[in-house]
């Protein structure tokens, strides 16, 4: 049977809910698993889309126009999972600006408790650990050490090179990459939209992550740092005032002595001398919209101002293209220029589409000299109706000038061809081009150019001739071995998939491209060398370990079966399931893809269950440790496929993420929440879905967001709808063995516990009437939406009857999950670190010093330490007696 036949597609998270499920792997690969869920392959994808897309009309429509927000094809589920981050800190209606800077204001001022988190996660972590080449691994794909998403990268000609990453701040390089250090803790926002250095040598930083269009990873505005080689941001090098609060930024360009940030509030501008006065409003197509305005409150809101990219010619700084346009297509989507004063919709560039339905995300360079510019264009209706591919084109403006004209130079037939590591039908080049797009031309030649799409490509010939210089992956390739012995067979190393930035910079007098994308930072020489089929054989990781970026959903801990201390995993967004054992020098990746929740046997951390993704379950009794072999002889693969049916019904059936819960007194008795919710009492010797009990149906458009037992007692709270178009939640309770079930009465309006996103539950082990549930998102404060009501932890006595808000002076935060120390106390994770409540205590605190980044996960571990799974810098521990010993 062929590799690729269960290697897991990595999935993209970072936004507008879908339609479609997991998909399977086909009849001839069933008998590696009792049911053929636990991994994805681009054939059956590419079948699903292709069928999907067949089903659907060929158009393309407007949030507004009641569209799903991407031309109504919403074919990958990765837009699906992005999404759903996004509704569970907005819903029931439109966060207003301000939200997060207030929140952290208000952490800061809160007493701090216990000691100091100590860091788990920083050594390297190798995709291709040869240790683990199990039938769900993706061990031997090519990637090599990796981190989380980066989003951005700059460089200069003195071996610095930054890094900004999408939920763990800016990093920073002296040696051209490597021995990282954060250079951005102290701002509080940690995501990052853009990084530019300016004709000074000043590095300008627009947080807010953008490749996704929507308000998951709001910033705090635009930074800058003087000395970039040395300093870092503060607070006080914020420029401007309050007015890109809130907001995400796409690029920061430079031109007539201005900087130029797109933005998902239209195109604003600011001196480059004077950085003390207000960012000035330039372009916003639908100003109606924007805080402030008639409509800000409207749902459809943060997607009527959103623009991608500025392109300003260098002869003539007054000639100016703004980029304009959701993804998912809008009447507003075009390039625009100044006439007459004004900002005027431009009717025709040659090539280029100008249309509104063949503009989305789109992305510009120009080259040094200033004979050339590149563009990248998404396609609304291609994405809606093309189930191959989103991408209009690469296009070249050979005057230099962005006013063109424009001639296509590429395609995704083009660039398929050019030795892609995605030839299925159905999956070609471009076709998640509304997320992973990255242009560099050469500095020292126009015709040379860098475009990043989910791969690599390269041209020297100003796109007559193209080379996939970082394929997706190897296992398409005659080169890939899965034989531990290698990295990935003969194969040279490749680039983790999904390209966001792309840099050039030298180091020790050479030149370098730097590329940032869903694993990292990778580098090779600018003109480097590639094989007979195009691939480069230069790739280096910059993932060294000293840069911890890892975006964790979840983390399980249990002794380890070896000797002394605990096994940890955990899952993780695109870099699959982390595994870190005793000793560990490198920690390895046993399954890949997505890594959603995760358990572990508190008596032995290598019997572990993992989540792909809607409920696509998987366990493994020896930490999923493989050679390989299984490709031969399926009946030496030791992970197993175990998703409930849920899992078939995709979005529908289950969250992206979905909850997986033990009881909290019986470690072999399971929880997993979808459209059902579901029970199992086998623990880890669970070998198949259909072994689960469906205990309790939440109805049909309810999926459960998070579950917990106690003594056989389970709640499941759940949403549906799950966006701010008609949101809805609730809370059911009943018993493991499917009796006694029963609806909570929670009041619409907000009177109760609050009518937004229930994302966190946790039950008293003494006590299965007591009972805790976190709630996300914002209280009505900031929050324009129905029955959004007030606090993020409420508590009840007597199975959920009746609710008390005791958040007290809490911050006003999105809370993620929540546990019950041994003592009593309350340790919340919220979207800006742990909080803490001792036990008999109404008053909150700031556990331990980490950096505004969200925490997805806590768990208490057998070892008395309490663990953190941040959601972009890695996994954290503390002891309990550095807690509780402060009551």
């Amino acid at each position: 049977m062929s590799a690729s036949d269960h290697k897991r597609r990595w999935l993209t998270i970072c936004a507008v809910t879908a339609t479609m499920g997991l998909i399977g792997l086909p009849a001839s690969a069933a008998g590696v698993h009792g049911t053929p869920f636990g991994a994805r392959q681009l054939a059956a994808q590419a079948k699903q889309r292709l069928a999907h897309t067949a089903a659907t009309p060929h158009t393309f429509a407007s949030r507004a126009a009641g569209g799903d927000g991407d031309g109504g094809s919403e074919s990958d589920s990765v837009q699906e999972g992005a999404d759903q981050r996004a509704e569970a800190r907005t819903s029931p209606g439109i966060v207003t600006p301000g939200a997060f800077s207030a929140a952290w204001g208000q952490l800061r001022a809160l007493p701090q408790a216990g000691g100091d988190w100590k860091h788990l996660t920083g050594l390297a972590y190798d995709s291709d650990d040869p240790r683990y080449r199990d039938v769900d691994s993706n061990s031997s794909a090519g990637m090599g050490r990796v981190t989380g998403r980066t989003a951005a990268v700059a460089a200069d000609d003195q071996g610095h090179v930054y890094a900004g990453s999408a939920g763990g701040g800016v990093w920073r390089s002296s040696t051209g990459g490597g021995k990282w250090e954060p250079i951005s803790d102290a701002l509080p926002s940690q995501s990052t939209g853009a990084l530019a250095l300016d004709g000074q040598g000043r590095l300008w930083l627009g947080t807010g992550e953008a490749n996704t269009n929507t308000d998951a990873y709001l910033g705090a505005g635009v930074f800058v740092l003087d000395r970039p080689a040395s300093g870092r941001f503060t607070a006080r090098t914020r420029v401007g005032g309050a007015e890109l609060d809130s907001t995400t930024v796409h690029a920061i360009r430079f031109g007539a002595g201005k900087a130029w940030a797109a933005t998902s509030k239209g195109v604003w501008t600011h001196s480059l001398s004077d950085l003390a006065g207000p960012w000035q409003l330039e372009f916003a197509p639908n100003p109606d919209y924007l805080p402030g305005g008639p409509l800000a409150a409207d749902p459809n809101a943060p997607y009527k101002n959103i623009t991608t990219d500025i392109a300003i010619d260098p002869r003539d700084p007054s000639k100016v293209v703004l980029a304009v346009g959701w993804r998912g297509g809008d009447s507003y989507n075009g390039f625009y220029t100044k006439s007459n004063g004004s900002w005027q919709r431009i009717a025709s560039l040659g090539d280029l589409p100008t249309d509104a339905a063949n503009v989305g995300s789109v992305t510009f360079a120009r080259s040094a000299d200033g004979s050339r510019y590149y563009a990248i264009d998404q396609s609304p209706a291609q994405q809606a109706g093309n189930p191959d591919s989103a991408l209009a084109g690469i296009f070249e403006s050979k005057s230099g000038s962005p006013l063109g004209p424009w001639t296509r130079i590429a395609d995704y037939h083009q660039l398929a061809a050019a030795g892609s590591g995605l030839q299925q039908e159905g999956d070609l080049p471009g076709s998640q081009s509304w997320y992973d797009q990255s242009l560099q031309v050469d500095p020292t030649n126009p015709d040379h150019v860098y475009a990043g799409l989910e791969e690599l490509f390269e041209t020297s010939d100003a796109g007559t001739t193209w080379k996939a210089v970082g394929p997706y992956w190897n296992f398409n390739f005659p080169c890939w071995s899965i034989d531990p012995a290698h990295q990935s067979g003969s194969c040279s190393p490749t680039t983790h998939p999904d390209q966001h930035g792309l840099a050039v910079g030298s180091y020790q007098g050479r030149p370098y491209l730097f590329a940032g994308n869903d694993g990292g930072v990778y580098r090779r020489p600018l003109v480097g060398q590639t094989d007979a089929s195009g691939h480069a054989t230069d790739w280096a990781s910059l993932n060294d370990g000293t840069i911890d970026t890892l975006e964790y959903y979840s983390v399980g801990v249990g002794k380890d079966p070896a000797g002394k201390g605990v096994a940890i995993t955990g899952g993780l967004q695109d870099n699959g399931q982390s595994m870190l054992r005793p000793h560990d020098k490198v920690m390895g990746s046993n399954f890949g893809g997505d890594g959603g929740d995760s358990l572990a046997n508190p008596k032995n951390g290598c019997e572990m269950a993992q989540e792909y993704v809607y409920l696509a379950l998987n366990v493994t009794q020896n930490c999923a440790v493989n050679d390989g072999s299984w490709i031969t002889d399926p009946s030496k693969a030791t992970s197993f496929s175990i998703a409930p049916a849920d899992n078939k019904l995709g979005g529908a059936g289950a969250r992206f993420i979905a909850p997986l819960a033990a009881d909290a007194n019986d470690p072999n008795r399971w929880v997993a929440g979808g459209r059902h919710v579901w029970t199992q009492s086998k623990g880890y010797a669970i070998r198949s879905g259909d072994e689960w009990l469906s205990a309790y149906d939440l109805g049909a458009g309810h999926v459960s967001t998070a579950v917990a037992a106690a003594n056989g007692t389970v709640y499941a709270a759940w949403c549906g709808p799950c966006n701010n178009q008609g949101f809805t939640r609730g809370i059911a309770v009943g018993n493991a063995d499917g009796t006694g079930w029963r609806q909570l009465t929670l009041p619409a309006d907000g009177s109760g516990v609050p009518n937004r996103y229930l994302s966190g539950l946790t039950v008293d082990p003494a006590d299965p009437a007591h009972v805790f549930v976190a709630v996300n998102g914002f209280s009505r404060h900031w929050t324009e939406g129905p029955g959004a009501g007030l606090g993020h932890v409420w508590e009840s006595h007597d199975s959920g009857a009746h609710w008390t808000d005791i958040s007290a002076d809490l911050p006003d935060v999105p809370a993620d999950s929540l546990v019950q120390l041994p003592g009593g106390a309350l340790a919340l994770a919220t979207d800006l670190g742990v909080l803490y409540r001792p036990a008999h205590s109404t008053g909150w605190q700031r556990l331990g010093e980490l950096p505004a980044v969200a925490v997805d996960q806590l768990k208490v571990g057998p070892d008395g330490k309490l663990y953190a799974a941040t959601h972009g810098r890695g996994l954290y521990s503390m002891a309990l007696e550095d807690i509780e010993g402060q009551q």
